[in-house]
């Protein structure tokens, strides 16, 4: 098997950033390499100070030479949480509040081809991650400005671009571009409520009844593709977009179809593990794609991520990360009750790193974040709650690379 196609074939595995494999069984045509991270640290935010869990996982990588130079793949990735459960709920990916020790985060089985390519189906990093992710080397505090971990920070299952939820995709090189395609097959319904913590079967039961604060959502499939072109080994341009629709039914019998649609580009020089600058950003402008800190739906924002990094040949990387996702005023789709019109939100904020290797695998790292948000309102109370994930904070843990 040949370099070309083992690139093809884990490309979308490894495309999440610090993700390392180790092979463990070659019997010349059966293939399996075990990878992931476990990723424990110690965190100040919101006046709290917890040891939490850092998105650890364990992935299971499979792979079978086939006739004709073609290839089968498997892979199967769980979070795992090495340190229990906790409460605490910071700026970070969605994993990192699990109170469960094993979870789900991608599973997706394929076939791929030098020349034809790689398909897969299952849950798997979105075409759109492939325009954002080189600004997601922060270990404490990711972007959440990119439209990949949408819904208040969630994996970005529901509408594809972050790990995204029964995903067919399509990804093959031509020279110096690489592309990637999907489409997601499915139909979810659930019921929304403007009313603050209610379970959704309460809900539920409210639409029934006819109340004009509840409504019932329908978010089916979405689809989306990805342009990379490498100018030279240090440069690399990216494009993409990623769309679907939600019908939103009212008790009343009004229907209201939106569509959620996120579409940008991206740049990067250098490699992030390499000696030397690393430079990174993105922009996208999106529409019902993600909510509010208080889980209403944005009609409008724009996103922007940048990531400057410097690795020293004495084994110590420094960053500087700046991210705003503005939304500015008049931003919650109507009818919404307890939605004030003028108010605004303006995720923003930077992150300092340091980071020390003791080798490529074992890192030791403290990261600070202080923030710049602007969720003003006539509301005090909701623009308080607005702010409280989005707080000043400093972190220092351990990396392992498995």
């Amino acid at each position: 098997m040949n370099r070309k196609l083992i690139g093809v074939i884990i490309a979308s595995a490894l495309i999440a950033p610090s993700v390392n494999a180790v092979e463990v069984y070659d019997d010349g045509k059966n293939n399996l390499t075990i990878g992931g991270f476990i990723d424990a640290r110690i965190i100040h935010t919101q006046g709290q100070t917890e040891i939490v869990n850092g998105a650890s996982r364990i992935s299971f990588d499979f792979s079978r030479k086939l006739k004709d130079q073609w290839s089968a793949l498997a892979l199967l990735e769980w979070g795992v949480n090495p340190v229990g459960s906790s409460d605490i709920i910071y700026n970070n990916r969605f994993e990192s509040i699990q109170d469960k020790f094993l979870y789900n985060r991608l599973g997706y089985v394929g076939i791929a081809h030098e020349k034809y390519g790689q398909v897969t189906i299952g849950k798997q990093w979105g075409a759109w991650y492939d325009v954002v992710y080189s600004t997601n080397y922060s270990l404490v505090w990711d972007g959440n400005a990119a439209g990949v971990y949408t819904y208040n920070k969630d994996d970005g299952a529901i509408n594809g671009t972050g790990r995204g939820d029964k995903l067919l995709q399509y990804r093959n090189t031509f020279g110096d571009f690489s592309i990637a395609t999907q489409v997601q097959f499915k139909n979810n319904d659930f019921y929304t409520c403007d009313i603050e913590a209610i379970s959704e079967a309460a809900c539920q039961t409210l639409w029934e009844n006819g109340s004009d604060l509840a409504q019932q959502v329908e978010f089916n499939s979405t689809y989306g593709a990805a342009v990379t072109y490498s100018v030279s080994d240090d440069l690399k341009l990216s494009a993409g977009f990623n769309r679907g629709e939600l019908t939103v039914n009212y008790a009343a019998g009004r229907i209201q179809s939106v569509n959620d649609f996120i579409y940008g580009a991206g740049v990067t020089w250098g490699n992030f593990n390499n000696d030397g600058l690393y430079f990174a950003a993105n922009i996208n402008k999106n529409e019902n794609h993600d909510t509010d800190n208080l889980g209403r739906l944005i009609k409008d924002a724009i996103g922007v991520e940048s990531l400057l990094s410097y690795k020293f040949d004495n084994d110590i990387r420094t960053f500087i990360a700046y991210n705003v996702y503005d939304a500015g005023t008049d931003y919650v789709i109507q009818p919404n009750f307890n939605a004030d019109p003028n108010d605004n939100f303006k995720r923003q904020f930077t992150v300092l790193g340091f980071h020390y290797l003791f080798d490529e695998d074992t890192i030791f790292y403290i990261e600070a974040r202080k923030d710049f948000s602007d969720f003003s309102s006539a509301d005090k109370e909701q623009e308080y709650q607005m702010g409280l994930s989005e707080d000043d904070g400093i972190a220092f843990g351990f990396h392992y690379t498995l």
